[in-house]
């Protein structure tokens, strides 16, 4: 058996052909466009659609895939009748009007229902919600249905509609992790009638003919990116980890973080995993910063241009993105003017430390596994490991967790076994003066606003 996945990111969408080995057998590329139509961002989701069903086309014709499911990021809903849209989707790097903004926050539960922190843009659907609901009534009334992203595309390629307990539970404001049921922001707005019935990530939800396929497609219910890529380790028996899944987000995942030590301004949450339970979070547009850093970089950094970076204190401060650990403060470069491979290595460096600090907040104390395309060629994971050098640390196989754990999804919902390559230990870097350059970073960072968890 095969199954093609499309993993939907925000930058970047994917599709993949996986085996019951693990092994990833074709892989094919787009990103997504953003266009404007009345006053909004919207997603041109007429030529993703057209790529993605020419991919799946294109698996099913090279490789008799029988499956197809769906990993996608978050903060991003749809609002579908029984055929189509109602509303384009929202793209949520976008601000409501300041008006707007003023009314809607103020219906927004507590951090103590929804351990969802308030954050900016759409960076929680359902303040997004909110503000669609005022600024395009029609399209909300005309609207059967309300689903997450994946959930959308799962329906768009033949499947029925259905929620996800880990795509509704991403730092949504509609959940409520600790009565797993929608927050009272779901009931106040009377969307639960439009809220439809739950499936578990993977679950078979349809089937659809495509191309020349001698039988129809299997179509699976998705799964949020970041929870598939947590759910293709956790199955793999290795204990206690803490996930860090990198690509535009870093995400952190450590579900042994006590609920209570969560700090709602440091964008620290609760995620919910594929079968309810609630995972303490804390995340950062590590991937649009390592862009903004470095220039939109796209090589390998290189070891001697980091050492390089080390030793002239050449040093980025928080931060180049919206929300994270450090919000309401602008990015800068300190030291002497990098070249471009020096500016690549600085932005690394930024990233492993925002991640370090990340995993004292979230308090992990257990092996971690380094996951995702900021890990390319391992150096994201050595430095860290250098870092912290009390603790395990891992790093996938392959670049692709989010995929992995998605198709391990698909195969189990249908019996099948799903043989995924286990993570490999990972060899800490040997910088010279890395602790002290990581001290430092810290001191400049607590002196430029209020004081950072220290080591």
């Amino acid at each position: 058996m095969k199954v093609a996945v499309l993993d939907f990111g925000k930058t970047n969408s994917k599709l993949f052909v996986f085996g019951q080995d693990g092994r990833i057998l074709d892989e094919r590329r787009t990103q997504p466009k953003w266009t404007r139509q009345g006053g909004f961002s919207v997603l041109d989701e007429a030529d993703l659609h057209d790529w993605a069903l020419g991919a799946v086309t294109a698996a099913i014709e090279n490789h008799g895939v029988e499956g197809v499911m769906v990993s996608g990021h978050g903060c991003t809903f749809a609002l579908v009748d029984d055929a189509a849209l109602t509303h384009p989707i929202l793209d949520y790097e976008q601000e409501p009007p300041a008006e707007i903004a003023a009314r809607i926050d103020r219906r927004i539960p507590d951090y103590a229902e929804t351990f969802s922190p308030r954050l900016p843009l759409g960076f929680n659907y359902g303040r997004h919600m909110l503000w669609l609901q005022e600024a395009a009534p029609d399209a909300f009334a005309a609207a059967k249905w309300i689903l997450g992203y994946p959930q959308y595309w799962s329906w768009r390629l033949g499947g029925r509609p259905v929620c996800e307990v880990s795509y509704l539970g991403c730092h949504s404001h509609l959940w409520a992790p600790r009565r797993h049921d929608f927050s009272s922001l779901v009931d106040a707005e009377g969307w639960r009638h439009q809220m439809p019935a739950f499936a578990r990530a993977g679950t078979v939800i349809g089937e659809q003919d495509f191309g020349s396929a001698a039988r129809p497609l299997a179509i699976h219910n998705g799964v949020h990116d970041s929870n598939a890529a947590l759910h293709a380790y956790r199955r793999q028996g290795l204990g206690s980890v803490t996930v860090v899944s990198t690509g535009t987000w870093v995400v952190v995942l450590n579900p042994d973080c006590p609920l209570e030590t969560l700090d709602r301004d440091r964008d620290m949450l609760v995620n919910v995993d594929v079968d309810g339970g609630p995972v303490p979070t804390i995340r950062f547009m590590g991937g649009r910063e390592f862009a903004a850093i470095s220039a939109g970089w796209q090589g390998p950094v290189e070891g001697a241009a980091v050492q390089r970076a080390i030793n002239a204190g050449m040093m980025a401060l928080p931060s180049f993105a919206p929300g994270g650990p450090m919000p309401g403060r602008s990015g800068r470069l300190v030291g002497r003017t990098p070249d471009a491979g020096e500016r690549a290595a600085v932005a690394l460096l930024y990233v492993a430390l925002m991640l370090d600090l990340c995993l004292d907040l979230i308090h992990s104390s257990n092996t971690v596994i380094v996951d995702g395309g900021l890990n390319t060629g391992g150096l994201l994971a050595g430095i860290l490991a250098q870092l912290r050098p009390e603790q395990a640390f891992m790093q996938g196989a392959s670049l692709e967790g989010s995929a992995t754990g998605a198709a391990a999804l698909a195969f189990e919902s249908v019996g099948r076994e799903f043989a995924a390559e286990p993570p490999e230990p990972v060899k800490a870097a040997r910088f010279t003066s890395l602790a002290g350059y990581r001290d430092g970073w810290r001191d400049l960072v607590a002196g430029t606003a209020g004081k950072v968890a220290a080591r």
